[in-house]
């Protein structure tokens, strides 16, 4: 967690519980189920893409940890990384468009990324995964508690 330099420890505690608070809340919400996450991505599809993009599948796999999502479009399978679990839901909702959004139009070309404009929370959702990419970079700083 990046914190101003500015802060005072006091400030700096209460900032650290209050975060700690807030990812233990999302990360006890609970997890949707593989048949959950094909009706949120039809629902997103039908909402963004006119229904256009039809997932056969959608499903946690705890093989990826360099990526957040993988689509087949032969197969129309979409896999989710496990470690978006506990995310915001915008999050998890802009993964699953950037993979139906895989289903309509292959790479990662202008199209492609047209297709991404329609979700208001698109820079947002990238914003927030390239945070969690950048912490998990930083070194580990020792708990107050381990001291």
């Amino acid at each position: 967690m990046l914190i101003p330099a500015r802060m005072s420890e006091a400030e700096e505690q209460r900032w650290v519980t209050v975060m700690l608070d807030k990812l233990a809340a999302q990360e006890s919400r609970s997890v949707l189920g593989d048949r959950e996450l094909t009706e949120r991505a039809l629902r997103l599809s039908e909402q963004y893409y006119g229904g256009r993009a039809r997932p056969g599948s959608v499903r946690w796999v705890t093989n990826q940890n360099t990526r957040w999502g993988s689509c087949t479009p032969s197969e129309g399978s979409i896999r989710l990384s496990h470690r978006l679990q506990g995310m915001p839901e915008y999050v998890l909702d802009y993964v699953l468009l950037h993979e139906l959004a895989h289903l309509l139009v292959p790479g990662h070309g202008p199209g492609f990324w047209r297709l991404l404009e329609s979700y208001p929370r698109t820079e947002r959702a990238r914003g927030y995964l390239e945070g969690v990419v950048a912490a998990a970079r930083l070194p580990h700083l020792p708990d107050a508690r381990e001291e």
